[in-house]
């Protein structure tokens, strides 16, 4: 038996505010430091997505249609692992379900699978008395569901609510919350209903408002203790390690993601996962190929008709989609993958692997499917295909053909199943572990190493790039090459203070000594700087010989790196022979660190902190939630000594597999030095220390490491740190007046500022160097990262943000 508090909030039917009511619960209990887990009763995608942004773990589907009324429990205790309390979000009206099976995966049926206590959501807008008669109408219809309470919404006035309240008192409800009109915490619509959160630039300030909004409203302590009403489950929480067998190999499973595809259950992942394969997210949006070696291809639901130019644009993603389908590489695709794989899509071209045009239109396709197999599944959409006919069908609905089964390489079966029908692998796992065992027999896509060669800097870059597909390429790209004669560098990170005299005193001194470099002080230095013993300190040339020697340190199996990130440990693991799996945190969700995450099975792990170039710091709670038996857990602290105080910094903590790195480039701006140094388990650090080259740290950088770990350089330090916010907070001021979005919480000496497609051209022809963001992982062109400066200098940016606005607006008018 296990207990978990839980509830399920309901409404008399859709437009109520379930989503805002659940949502800002959500929210708003983890402020108040409980672990929470969000679910949605029936197949929506969109609604999970903003209880991810809201609970910070995934968000999950309980659809008795879609995966059996006998997973429901599983499932839900799945997803509530470590949860203090679980919250559920209804579907449509209470007792609305499958037409014609009496109610069956509505919100109340599952209320009672769960035995859980249930909350009602009223709009009492166009009613006042008249509620308690809906509210006792819904409680009484079934007796079985335990209507506990009442959240009324969209209330007029204090007057008015006390009218509704004073009539549901009397039949007995308690009203829990009472929310008036606030139309600044609803989410935009579309034409298949909420935005996703993905594409929710707002999206993390209205859930923080609605939190807020909750907090003033409702009596959490109730909803609490409704809550804990709910008797212990019988039932074993879902495992995806129970439901399939690993094929072996590890098959590279590619699986979009990004902006424009936003629809995939969490158990995908999870089960694929668990039958042995490696999965990878790729952006169609941002990313110009598959990942290398992919042996399986996974293309979900979202809307690629709001991208169409953007998705059309990325040829050369388009062209590795097409080659790797057309040789053979198992691919699924739902919906939005169908369409992004048709010839075009409302007569823009797509990729082409599919025999098929499609266009928007007006009616709505919506509703569950049941095919002949015995699969149910979920369609959800305003398009329509123009076919060929004579094409074998992926499934068969009511005994009408629908989609594609198609073998472009001629292997003799199916290699392409493509359709409309979202389904939930969680009620059918053998199709996951099939698709896993299809992948693994299936050679590794390659892209052709002349392929898709994009320029990014001059002659010599090109030189060096030339055996690179772009997707690898691009990705090597560092600020420095942003720069150049005559402009101002907003682009490289490291700071233009003058250097202290001790420290220039320090670096001169180390080079009249004639020996060779002795590492054995500055151990001895950051040793007792960071409270470590000696064997647990490394110095090294740089963060870049710290990434290149943890590469080198093991055969790892499953190295994760987490993006948006630093280049350098991408680079190192691919020169060490590893193909890392990369982990995406998006903006949507504030680019906060999820350890749930992480792969199970990664056995290294790589994340910045704070991380470059979004700023983002991530608590040192979270950071070492990561660490587990087996696994090595490497923080990049390049930039925690810009951080006051260093709160969430790690570099004290002795965890067994916890390694950071820390650099004094950008602090104390001498980037030709290469002075770093790595902390942590003495096992894998002399692993590491067995592939470092003899005395590959120089005198200086040594003689640096010495100073810059002195009670005076903490000194230094601080008020170095004091000063990098006040610059931050001046150039975020002149951004937000400039109605520019930026990752607001940077903890960095830099900015991630999104200021539009081709606006980063436009500052270089006035003479700004600012960091291109589009070869960081899931971040696009329109993104840019803008280095702290004094006053001065960020006036120069701020004016020339002004001119470049100015010039667009008289060439629009």
């Amino acid at each position: 038996m296990t207990h978990l508090p839980r509830v399920v909030i309901a409404a008399p039917a859709s437009g109520h505010g379930k989503t805002t009511v659940a949502t800002g619960l959500m929210a708003a209990l983890r402020r108040r430091g409980l672990a929470v887990s969000g679910h949605k009763v029936g197949p929506d995608y969109i609604d999970p997505g903003y209880h991810g942004l809201a609970t910070g773990r995934p968000g999950r589907n309980l659809d008795p249609q879609m995966v059996g009324e006998e997973r429901l429990v599983p499932l839900l205790l799945n997803g509530a692992r470590g949860a203090d309390v679980a919250v559920v979000e209804g579907v449509m009206g209470l007792y609305d379900g499958a037409t014609g099976r009496q109610g069956f995966a509505s919100t109340a049926h599952v209320a009672g699978v769960l035995d859980a206590p249930v909350v009602l959501v009223v709009d009492v807008s166009h009613a006042a008395r008249s509620v308690a008669a809906v509210v006792h109408g819904m409680a009484t219809f079934d007796p079985s569901v335990r209507v506990a309470g009442v959240i009324l919404n969209k209330v007029a006035s204090d007057r008015h609510a006390a009218e509704v309240r004073d009539a549901l008192v009397e039949k007995g409800f308690d009203v829990l919350g009472v929310l008036h009109r606030d139309a600044g915490i609803s989410a935009p619509g579309r034409h298949l209903g909420l935005v996703p959160v993905a594409e929710q630039r707002s999206a993390e300030a209205s859930i923080d408002r609605l939190a807020s909004r909750i907090e003033a409203c409702v009596d959490l302590d109730a909803v609490l203790r409704v809550a804990a009403t709910a008797p212990a489950l019988d039932g074993t929480a879902w495992s995806a390690q129970d439901e399939v067998s690993p094929v072996g190999g590890e098959p590279l499973i590619a699986v979009a993601g990004g902006r424009a595809f936003t629809f995939r259950y969490a158990e995908t992942d999870e089960l694929l996962r668990a039958a042995g394969c490696r999965v990878v997210e790729f952006d169609p949006l941002v990313d110009r190929t598959l990942p290398q070696g992919t042996q399986g291809i996974y293309l979900g639901g979202g809307f690629p008709e709001t991208h169409l130019v953007a998705l059309a644009g990325n040829t050369s993603m388009l062209e590795s989609l097409r080659s790797a389908v057309r040789s053979g590489v198992p691919t699924v695709a739902e919906c939005a993958g169908l369409l992004y794989l048709c010839e075009t899509l409302d007569g823009t071209p797509m990729v082409g692997a599919v025999p098929a045009d499609a266009r928007m239109t007006a009616r709505l396709t919506l509703g569950y499917r049941r095919t002949e197999t015995g699969v149910v599944g979920h369609e959800f959409h305003r398009t329509t295909l123009s076919t060929r006919s004579g094409e074998t069908p992926a499934w068969v609905l009511d005994g009408e053909s629908e989609g594609f089964a198609l073998d472009p390489a001629g292997v003799g079966h199916a290699t392409l199943h493509a359709s409309y029908l979202h389904t939930h692998w969680a009620g059918n796992p053998s199709a996951a572990e099939e698709f896993a065992d299809r992948g693994r027999r299936t050679t590794p896509h390659t892209e052709s190493p002349s392929a898709h060669v994009v320029s990014v800097a001059g002659p010599a870059d090109q030189r060096d790039m030339r055996t690179r597909p772009a997707s690898v390429a691009s990705r090597w790209h560092h600020g420095d090459r942003e720069t150049g004669p005559g402009l101002v560098d907003l682009a490289v990170n490291v700071q233009h203070l003058d250097r202290p005299q001790w420290l220039d005193e320090a670096l001169h001194a180390s080079l009249r000594d004639r020996s060779y470099p002795d590492a054995s002080r500055a151990v001895d230095a950051l040793a007792a700087r960071f409270a470590r013993p000696a064997e647990q300190v490394l110095p090294t040339a740089g963060a870049a010989e710290a990434f290149t020697l943890i590469a080198r340190a093991r055969p790892w199996r499953q190295p994760v790196v987490v993006h948006p990130q630093f280049r350098e440990p991408d680079r190192a693991l691919l020169a060490a022979g590893h193909t890392p799996t990369h982990v995406v945190l998006h903006r949507a969700h504030g680019f906060e660190l999820d350890p749930s995450a992480i792969p199970g099975d990664a056995d290294l792990v790589v994340i910045g902190n704070p991380t470059n170039p979004t700023g983002r710091l991530h608590s040192a709670a979270a950071v070492r939630a990561l660490c587990r038996p087996g696994r090595v857990v490497v923080v990049d602290e390049a930039f925690m000594d810009a951080v006051p105080g260093e709160p969430e910094s790690v570099a004290g903590v002795q965890d067994s597999g916890l390694f950071v790195i820390r650099s004094l480039t950008k602090t104390w701006a001498i980037p030709g030095v290469r002075a770093g140094f790595v902390l942590g388990d003495p096992d894998v650090l002399s692993a590491c220390a067995e592939q470092q080259p003899e005395w590959s740290v120089s005198s200086p950088a040594l003689a640096a490491l010495v100073a810059c770990a002195s009670p005076e350089a903490r000194i230094e330090t601080a008020e170095r740190a004091a000063q990098v916010v006040e610059q931050r907070r001046h150039l975020e001021r002149l951004l937000a007046e400039r109605a520019i979005p930026f990752v607001e919480w940077s903890a960095a000496p830099f900015v991630l500022a999104q200021v539009g497609d081709g606006v980063r051209d436009a500052l270089r022809d006035r003479g700004i160097a600012v960091r291109r963001a589009d070869t960081f992982p899931g971040l696009d062109t329109t993104w840019v990262r803008i280095a702290t400066r004094d006053h001065a200098t960020t006036a120069r940016l701020a004016a020339a943000l002004d001119d470049v606005h100015q010039r667009r607006k008289a060439v629009l008018a």
